[in-house]
């Protein structure tokens, strides 16, 4: 029969061969094309229960492809649960693989026949290979069902104190699945958390981490003594790691040391230097008190910069954002260039970066001020990427060198003459915050803009129109020339809301030099085409006149002497600028528009009367608050914590599971450092002890006679032959002693293995109970042992 199955076996493998052949030798026939190669005709269940029931691995691994196939194209495979679960003792590691996705799968819908293969995946835990032991403790928390939430939670258990760092970082990835299966464990698995909080491998540390914000985040006093261990395994970490942890000591930091000492951070960053490490906790006790931050958190800072080279954008991100709200200034110049690099990124990650670049610029401009090269719109950019870009220019501009000032107000004026009206928008508002920003160019920003009030874009000089205006309100008395040269550009423009802004400017400027300026004579010329005009224009024109009447009547009385009727015709004796009010006013008044005919009515009754005048003044006169234009960014995400997902959409769009970053703890209130030091502790990994009868003998004689090392020679032994007592035996009787005290423990470490129900081999390294030996020998054998 065996040479039967031989020949079988054999036959079924040139099966195989012969058809991976066929299929290679019609790969052949299509070189240098792509062909896609069509898949197998789909198995009947008949043909894959055949084949899950086989005794050879190779067909029981065909039926598995096929069913994981069919369940990656979403068909339901739950009439395969048995003949799949019954192969979950199958010694192949590839046919264990297949199984436990399937278990993971379909294990919540068939609790019943999942629960058969439990006891197979636990003893799975006792397996050689470490891989197997983290496929089994991976599988138990993956399936959903709260029966077996006490295995899961002993399994878990087992496998935190495991040799391998490969399953102790299963064990910890599998805590949030047993917590979710089963909350009552919470206590028992919390302790596990700090245990493996303390592990000394970085392999394991990441998921700890995320193990344990996922149960216990409230428990920071967890934290206290592997603080110092988990800032020096960071830089070791993996990157996903380092995300976890990073977000874990920066809050870390702001619950335990006081904002007082950050803010009394040292001017310069000092670069570590000299025999001591990068880690040294020395070097940041030394510094930290001298520069007035707190040495536990300058280790946080200081092993914090090699992670700005990692090729994750997001551990850059993480590290920024520990910077930005915990370390003082100085550690802000260090980011510049990892956030810029971001830059050569795709799109998405652009657009993160550029968000955060200007959420810190509007804090810290100065760090970016020496690389604003890197925010020049390209032709790629996307809009918000350009808007982003423009906001970026427009902050770093008044820290940027004057090369620099006047290639971004060039870059500036060129992108208002975009055919993008989006962008023409956004280009001549960040003209207008420059000039904000820096008033010395102002007169430059001034410039660039008259030149875009000619354009035939309507849009283009609207804009530009209302940036001159709050650049004017924001100096009165420097731009008086401007007003002039925009009240002669209302001869050639045409739009009607840049018509309207320019008329606004000549009436507020109107009671400048005491009236001895163009506003009446503006009002004289718009006069004439009141009619035509359109109705933005016509409240202006409105506007001035009342403006021009009110300073007027506070110059001269006189205009009172004869007060304006709306019966009477005007007298021609009175001064023009009454006569142009009076004018205004009776066309206003039977204008098409309501809004208008309202507007004349009040100005004429505020105006008609002395006793009205001072009211009058106070509402058309009355100073106007200097306009002030934030950065967009300053108001939509103030107070949100850089990296956040909140900070992409802002303060007005809710983000579900946002939590803020906590605030500083008091000075009363912080833990000292004693709380931080290292508790040293044994971790009870799974180990063999084995120790030699004749070892014990050797610590028993090297304690009578430790040898001693001089500087030519060595001490001479004692005679360990002679009779010389110890403790009043002689150290042949104390020997003899020794080996009956063995026997004894020989003995009962028997009787104990016989009573226990696991039936373990015997160690290797054990004596047999019937041994004799006698002493010279014993002390022979110790004497070779020692050291020479």
């Amino acid at each position: 029969m065996e040479s039967f199955s031989k020949i079988s076996n054999i036959i079924g493998q040139a099966r195989d061969l012969t058809i991976e052949a066929a299929t290679s030798a019609s790969g052949s026939r299509t070189y240098g094309t792509r062909v896609a190669v069509a898949p197998a005709k789909a198995s009947s269940p008949k043909e894959i229960h055949r084949f899950l029931s086989s005794r050879h691995d190779r067909d029981i691994l065909d039926g598995l492809r096929r069913v994981v196939s069919m369940m990656s194209r979403g068909v339901d495979c739950s009439e395969y649960f048995a003949d799949v679960v019954k192969n979950v003792a199958s010694p192949t590691l590839e046919i264990k693989k297949l199984v436990y996705i399937y278990l993971l799968t379909y294990a919540e819908s068939e609790p019943d026949l999942a629960l058969l293969s439990i006891n197979t995946i636990q003893k799975a835990l006792t397996d050689q290979n470490q891989v197997v032991r983290a496929m089994a403790i991976r599988v138990m928390s993956g399936i959903r069902v709260p029966v077996i939430s006490q295995i899961v939670a002993l399994g878990i258990k087992r496998c935190v104190t495991d040799m391998s760092p490969y399953v102790r970082k299963a064990a910890a990835l599998a805590i949030p699945k047993c917590y979710r299966l089963d909350p009552s464990t919470l206590p028992l698995l919390t302790d596990l958390v700090a245990t493996l909080l303390g592990d000394k491998s970085y392999y394991v540390i990441g998921a700890a981490v995320m193990a344990w914000w996922e149960v216990c985040p409230e428990r920071i006093e967890m934290v206290h003594p592997h603080y110092r261990g988990l800032c020096k395994l960071l830089i070791d970490m993996d990157e996903w790691g380092q995300l976890a942890l990073l977000r874990l000591l920066t809050v870390y930091a702001r619950k335990n040391f006081p904002q007082g000492k950050v803010k009394g951070g040292n001017k310069k960053k000092k670069t570590t230097s000299g025999k001591g490490g990068f880690y040294s906790d020395e070097e940041a006790e030394d510094e930290g008190p001298a520069g007035g931050i707190d040495p536990d958190l300058k280790l946080l800072l200081d092993c914090c910069p090699p992670l700005l080279q990692s090729r994750n954008s997001a551990v850059i991100l993480a590290v920024a954002r520990a910077y930005y709200h915990l370390a003082p200034s100085s550690y802000l110049l260090s980011l510049a260039p990892p956030l810029l690099s971001l830059l050569r990124s795709p799109q998405d990650i652009q657009l993160i970066a550029l968000t955060n670049i200007v959420f810190i610029a509007l804090r810290y401009p100065s760090i970016f001020s020496p690389h604003c090269t890197h925010f020049l719109l390209s032709p790629v950019d996307t809009p918000q990427i350009s808007k982003l870009k423009l906001e970026a220019l427009t902050l770093v501009y008044p820290y940027s060198s004057k090369p620099y000032q006047s290639l971004i107000l060039t870059e500036l004026s060129y992108y208002a003459g975009s055919y993008d009206k989006e962008l023409v928008r956004e280009a001549v508002k960040a003209i207008g915050r420059c000039a904000q920003n820096n008033p010395e160019q102002s007169g430059r920003c001034l410039k660039l803009l008259m030149e875009h009030i000619h354009s035939s874009d309507q849009h283009l000089v609207a804009e530009s129109l209302t940036v001159i205006r709050h650049i004017i309100q924001q100096q009165p008395t420097v731009h008086k020339k401007t007003v002039i040269r925009l009240a002669k550009a209302l001869d050639t423009a045409t739009s009607s809301t840049a018509r309207a802004s320019i008329i606004w400017l000549v009436a507020e400027f109107s009671g400048a030099d005491n009236g001895d300026n163009v506003s009446a004579d503006v009002l004289r010329i718009l006069a004439k085409g009141f009619a035509d005009e359109a109705e933005a224009v016509k409240l202006q024109i409105l506007l001035l006149a009342a403006k021009v009447y009110a300073h007027y009547l506070n110059r001269t009385n006189a205009g009172f002497e004869q007060p304006l009727s709306e019966d009477e015709d005007t007298p021609e004796d009175l001064h023009p600028i009454p006569q142009l009010f009076n004018y205004i006013s009776r066309l206003a008044r039977y204008d098409v528009s309501y809004d208008i005919r309202d507007r004349a009515r009040m100005y004429m009754s505020l105006l008609s009367t002395p006793k009205s005048v001072q009211l009058a003044t106070l509402i058309l006169l009355a100073p106007k608050p200097v306009p002030f234009a934030p950065s967009p960014s300053a108001a939509l995400r103030e107070g949100l914590t850089v990296g956040s997902s909140a900070l992409m959409v802002g303060k007005d769009e809710y983000v579900r599971g946002y939590v803020g970053l906590p605030d500083w703890v008091s000075e009363e209130d912080a833990p000292g450092r004693g709380v931080r030091d290292p508790v040293e502790k044994e971790y009870g990994y799974e180990e063999v002890k084995e120790v030699k009868s004749v070892e014990r003998k050797v610590e028993a004689i090297r304690h009578v006679a430790p040898p001693v090392i001089s500087a030519g020679h060595m001490q001479e032994l004692p005679d360990v032959s002679s009779k010389k007592e110890v403790n009043g035996k002689s150290l042949d009787e104390w020997l003899e002693g020794s080996d009956e005290e063995e026997e004894d423990d020989d003995e009962e470490e028997d009787e104990e293995e016989e009573e226990d129900d696991d039936d373990e081999e015997e160690s290797e390294y054990e004596t047999e109970s019937g041994e004799e030996e006698t002493d010279d020998e014993d002390v022979k054998e110790s004497s070779k042992m020692l050291p020479s």
